[in-house]
């Protein structure tokens, strides 16, 4: 199979990696900047292009698009055009996602959007307590998620790329990337309600914290926290339930279950995985992510998390923002 990476960044860069980790037979790169391109082809000894016409004419069987958000649909309507199974980077804009849909109807071919968090060891454990019924009926939930935007890639000045920009700000990119997994944990959104803004002096215009209530289909509250200030990276996931409380410390890498009825609490420690440096996140979620992509265009099985699905969750992302904008609570749509 031969893979083509469009956006030699670190997603990109991470997702050579990723590939090499599952022996992927032959990997193409294509970036318009040259610096990219020479650290790839050195760093990894792939062939990479300038042009994309140059690298598509290589007739790949898979597209990893690993651009800036805001020119994720362009590329994939290109895969999506040449019967090219595509994986496409965490987005954060519905402009163009319909039109995605109905180019890829009646293809045979593999559209599978970003959904890196549901391949996060501490959440699979926590959605197979929760199919287990470990603790009963989940009442309510608080989730806070927080990293200082200067610190996201601390080889690059924030303000030079994507996560200063206001259309796909990093504070608004994390709102989705987080909403997919709690969403495949805890069901489907029923009302939400939103209050953002700008609280730092980061030197870029776009809000730096939501915060988000959120009514979800069983009747569970929630509140969500997503900043860009926090100056250390923060995931904390805290579920009540009629028997119990789950909590989730990213730092630790630890879920912790407390029981009512054994009046105890019991650890579910999260092995050590391989952190590169300068990165934040272990790649192992990310090799295991593209490896079900993989497998989904072999046949194994169905890709987990489809266009549909990713509409459906920026349109919370929208909803959020209409509702810190009015002021008013958004009732969803089925």
């Amino acid at each position: 199979m031969r893979f083509l990476i469009v956006g030699l960044g670190s997603m990109g860069r991470r997702r050579v990696r990723n590939l090499k980790t599952l022996k992927a037979e032959e990997i193409l790169g294509f970036d318009l900047q040259p610096e990219r391109r020479t650290q790839v082809a050195g760093e990894y000894g792939i062939e990479v292009f300038s042009r994309f016409e140059d690298a598509i004419s290589k007739r790949p069987d898979a597209m990893i698009i690993a651009t800036p958000p805001d020119r994720h649909i362009e590329y994939a309507r290109e895969a999506a055009r040449r019967n090219i199974h595509f994986f496409m980077e965490a987005s954060v804009l519905l402009d163009g996602l319909d039109s995605l849909v109905e180019e890829c109807k009646g293809k045979r071919i593999v559209a599978a959007p970003s959904c890196t968090m549901r391949f996060h060891p501490s959440i699979r454990t926590m959605k197979s307590l929760l199919d287990q019924n470990t603790i009963g009926k989940i009442l309510a939930f608080n989730y806070h998620s927080g990293q200082y935007l200067p610190d996201w890639h601390p080889w690059e000045n924030y303000r030079r790329y994507y996560v200063s920009k206001r259309e796909t700000g990093g504070c608004r990119e994390m709102v989705p990337f987080e909403l997919c997994w709690i969403t495949w944990l805890l069901g489907s959104v029923k009302s939400i309600s939103c209050m953002k803004g700008k609280l730092s002096k980061l030197d870029a215009d776009i809000d730096d914290i939501y915060q988000i209530l959120l009514e979800l289909d069983q009747g569970v509250l929630g509140n969500m926290q997503v900043d860009t200030i926090s100056r250390i990276p923060y995931r904390f996931f805290k579920m009540i339930s009629e028997q119990g409380v789950v909590l989730w410390d990213w730092g630790r890498r630890t879920v912790s279950v407390y029981n009512s009825s054994a009046k105890e609490w019991k650890d579910y420690p999260q092995e050590k995985g391989r952190v590169v440096e300068g990165y934040v996140m272990e790649d192992d979620m990310y090799v295991n992510e593209i490896e079900h992509f993989i497998d989904a265009i072999r046949g194994r099985h169905k890709y987990m998390y489809s266009l549909e699905d990713d509409k459906r969750i920026l349109e919370l992302l929208n909803a959020s923002e209409r509702s810190a904008s009015e002021r008013i609570r958004i009732e969803m749509k089925d």
